[in-house]
């Protein structure tokens, strides 16, 4: 039995019994999956309340599967002493030479309690938990949080683990850390904004810039759109026709002239690409020096050729010129009301390569 790829599950949700082998199982909480190189399938675990030795309480088992279809018998994967309850369990894998240990798991036990292994199912070392901080489970007061889920920041080792404060319902805050090895290397954030909308048990999906803007593309969410109007031809705008791209006036349809700036497919603080609203996943981009509309191939070299920096308009400076970023010497222009990518050495090409955004 091959090990399930991404693609393959798509499609309609299934329920999966995972608890029910358990001797009087109440419920199966805050399920979670993590890919297990050792035995090349995934551990899926969760939390279940029911009765063990004499004591009911939850505890956090784990099933192994490599489809998602069918599963291994449960097993009991982390329990705590007493009567203490154990929920809401999350593991991350991180490079060993940061903390010194492959994987890092938080849980609500009364506190958030920090763990470290090399293995996800073999031996693991307690780190300590957050008490220090003034947060905790509901064991000692201070701030009481559940729900921890861990993500690490794209192109940097350090780590936030966000934790649901669900007694005041403020939902997530995030502490960070950039060495997991000791729960004494995380800090207090204040500077994030989580929307209006309470978030709760949730996950972070790492996403590369161009996977970014093609969703963004796909989807919209909060970019606006925009239409891109001539400095020296203000009645016409930047539109695609038949995937080629030119200026004109009274654009038909009218999201033919309707992009979202958003951040540069190739990366790059301040750049942006020019996601077409009525063709997802479409973008402007140059090849030998034409622009045109076309698909993400997602190769690096479209990042690259649909990728321009905003700067100070040629013509005016309180206009804008788009910069290409693997051609610097050139800009986006037009000549005869096509759209090119030219070095720019006079008025006339000065006045063609400034450009203002205006609502779409």
């Amino acid at each position: 039995m091959g090990v399930a790829r991404p693609g393959e599950l798509v499609g309609p949700p299934w329920l999966i019994n995972v608890a029910g082998a358990i001797p009087g199982a109440g419920n199966a909480w805050a399920p979670e999956a993590i890919y297990n190189a050792a035995t090349g399938d995934y551990v899926l675990y969760w939390a279940t309340n029911s009765a063990r030795n004499g004591v009911t309480k939850h505890r956090i088992w784990y099933v192994r599967t490599s489809d998602f279809r069918s599963f291994t018998t449960p097993q009991l994967y982390i329990e705590r002493g007493g009567t203490q309850g154990l929920i809401d369990t999350q593991i991350i894998e991180v490079p060993n030479s940061v903390g010194g240990h492959r994987y890092y798991r938080a849980s609500a036990d009364g506190h958030i309690t920090i763990e470290a292994a090399d293995s996800i199912l073999g031996t693991w070392t307690t780190l300590g938990n957050l008490s220090h901080m003034g947060i905790s489970n509901g064991t000692g007061g201070g701030t009481v949080v559940e729900g921890p889920m861990w993500a690490r920041f794209n192109e940097r080792d350090e780590w936030a683990l966000w934790l649901d404060q669900f007694a005041t319902g403020r939902g997530y805050m995030p502490i960070t850390s950039t060495d997991l090895g000791s729960t004494r290397n995380f800090r207090t954030r204040s500077d994030y904004a989580m929307g209006g909308n309470r978030k709760r048990h949730g996950s972070i999906l790492n996403l590369t810039a161009a996977e970014e803007s093609r969703v963004l593309g796909r989807w919209g969410s909060s970019v606006p759109v925009s239409r891109i109007q001539s400095y020296n031809f203000q009645d016409r705008h930047i539109r695609h026709a038949d995937f080629d791209v030119r200026i004109d006036a009274n654009v038909s349809p009218a999201q033919d002239a309707q992009f979202r700036l958003v951040p540069g497919l190739a990366g790059g603080s301040g750049t942006v690409s020019f996601a077409s609203v009525n063709y997802p996943g479409y973008y402007l981009r140059h090849y030998g020096f034409d622009l045109t509309l076309a698909a993400d191939d997602g190769t690096g070299t479209f990042a690259s050729d649909a990728t321009f920096r905003p700067v100070a308009g040629l013509a005016d400076a309180s206009w804008t010129s788009y910069q290409s970023v693997n051609y610097p010497d050139r800009y986006l222009r037009h000549y005869d009301y096509l759209l090119r990518l030219d070095p720019i050495t006079d008025a006339q090409g000065r006045a063609d390569a400034t450009w203002r955004r205006v609502s779409g």
